[in-house]
């Protein structure tokens, strides 16, 4: 039987590969973003894959636009089965260097519309008894991006909600709170992202194919559980920051820094902090390499190499 999916940031990126890993599946979808001429593209290519699809324009920003998106969803086929949080900004820069509007704007998009999404949600879910709630966090819940002080903030602020959020209702064993952490993605988001480094961006690789996500998406949604890490790096990373927080966030850092003084130049931008944009909504980024799981074990082995180097050099020290 069918279910009502809400998925937010349907546009493009992971969130368009979540929509149409669901319709593959014959689902029936509420897509939301606040695009939406391109979100009706979306509906196009999931109608195509068997999907039934309701669109609702959408700012996860503003609580009463999600507590209409989760209306419009109960509405849609008289429940609400699962609803992914899944929209998201980035923006890079030295953390003194950025506008405080943009700061507070990525924390309200990336932390509040996802507590905005579980507010509008749980009503439902309780009334149901029942109800899936899968919150895209990424390995910056566990991993400080150096240059990105207000998307680590929103990220670890996400991560710790949804462990609260857990508790709280750990008297409603059918209600499901779900948080997937995929390492390095494939998408146009950062593209998307507003820059104040000056220098053009890309992605850290290996850089993973958003469908990996959306797959674990669509398991988790089958079988939930409380969290998933996607990509065998998210794994090292986790574990590397775990056990040498300091030592990783030198790396980092380091890494970071080095990359920006070679990187060309361009203006500063805004990017879809605030509005949406006319660029970059497929599915995919275009920077490479998607691979199989495999086919990453080389920078898993390179990590840990590093890793170790690092531990070796500091008890050299002592």
């Amino acid at each position: 039987m069918s279910r009502t999916i809400v998925i937010t940031g349907a546009s493009s990126g992971a969130g368009r590969a979540i929509a149409l890993a669901f319709a593959a599946k014959k689902e029936h979808l509420v897509l939301a973003s606040r695009n939406f001429e391109e979100l009706k593209n979306v509906a196009i290519d999931c109608e195509e894959l068997g999907a039934v699809v309701r669109l609702v324009e959408t700012d996860v920003t503003d609580p009463g636009s999600m507590i209409n998106l989760a209306a419009q969803a109960a509405d849609f086929r008289g429940s609400i089965d699962v609803w992914v949080n899944n929209a998201g900004v980035l923006a890079a820069g030295a953390f003194d260097e950025m506008p405080m509007e943009v700061l507070d704007q990525v924390v309200r998009t990336n932390l509040m519309g996802y507590m905005h999404g579980a507010h509008a949600a749980l009503p439902y879910f309780k009334k149901q008894g029942y109800g899936i709630l899968i919150n895209n966090i990424s390995i910056g819940g566990f991993l400080p991006v150096p240059y990105g002080a207000g998307y680590s903030a929103s990220k670890f602020g996400i991560r710790g909600f949804s462990a609260a959020l857990k508790a709280e209702l750990s008297g409603y064993p059918d209600i499901h709170i779900c948080d997937a952490f995929p390492a390095f993605l494939d998408t146009p988001g950062i593209q998307h992202a507003a820059n104040y480094t000056g220098k053009q961006l890309k992605p850290a690789p290996p850089t993973y194919d958003p469908n990996r996500l959306a797959m674990a998406i669509v398991d988790i949604a089958a079988r939930p559980r409380s969290e998933t890490m996607v990509g065998s790096i998210s794994v090292l990373l986790r574990l590397s920051y775990g056990l040498f927080p300091a030592l990783t966030r030198t790396i980092a850092g380091n890494v970071i820094k080095g990359y920006l003084n070679r990187a060309a130049s361009i203006d500063k931008t805004d990017g879809n902090i605030f509005n949406t944009v006319k660029y970059g909504n497929a599915v995919h980024g275009g920077w490479g390499f998607p691979g199989k799981p495999k086919a990453h074990r080389k920078y898993i082995a390179g990590g840990l190499l590093a890793v170790s180097a690092g531990l070796l050099l500091l008890l050299n020290k002592k």
